[in-house]
């Protein structure tokens, strides 16, 4: 598998007319800013989007962003495996955003923290938790353990069960007048 040509803000906003932009972040992170004109296909619904993305890539190159750059350069290589080219936003619409670029938040949209801040918060509270009843009572420490495991298991795998539940949770979920998984797919294969 070859690596995704990433391109740098400023190289994507030279070039910006030319892309499909696609957002790979959840729904929930998505609303609280995108690029402009981004379409929303969360990373773990690559897959069903295929068949529309290839539409979309037969008209104008896709650009796959999310916050840093991490989960686009994943969905670059699965979409490579099925005969997709993308390329990626290297560092993401954080760095977009850093970079003065203008970024789109629809009407009513919450601010929520990127998904890997949230994961790093409930996955180090858990440790903690564990750690300290675990001087109260010493099986607690297996909390700890356990979550240390599961990020291992993260790191080698590269996924996150942690993340997958935090998406369900209500502030990670998008606000009601948000388009519509099937109207996205829709928009992108006409």
């Amino acid at each position: 598998m070859s690596t995704p040509t990433a391109l740098t803000p400023t190289q994507a906003t030279a070039r910006f007319g030319e892309f499909t932009v696609v957002d790979v972040r959840t729904p929930g992170e998505y609303a609280t800013g995108h690029l402009p004109g981004a379409h929303n296909v969360p990373l773990d619904r690559l897959d069903e989007a295929a068949g529309a993305l290839k539409a979309a890539a037969g008209r104008a190159p896709l650009l796959i962003v999310c916050a840093s750059g991490a989960r686009s350069a994943k969905g670059c290589a699965q979409l490579a495996g099925q005969g997709i080219e993308a390329a990626t936003l290297d560092g993401g619409t954080s760095a977009w955003a850093a970079g003065g670029h203008p970024v789109e938040r629809p009407a009513g949209a919450r601010t929520t923290w990127p998904m890997d801040r949230q994961v790093r918060l409930a996955a180090g509270s858990l440790v903690v938790i564990g750690f300290l009843a675990g001087f109260a009572w010493p099986p607690a420490h297996w909390l700890s353990g356990a979550v240390g495991a599961g990020l291992v298991f993260s790191g080698v795998t590269n996924t996150c069960g942690m993340a997958a539940v935090l998406t369900k949770l209500p502030h990670n979920r998008p606000p009601k007048n948000t388009v519509s998984f099937q109207e996205t797919l829709l928009r992108l294969a006409a």
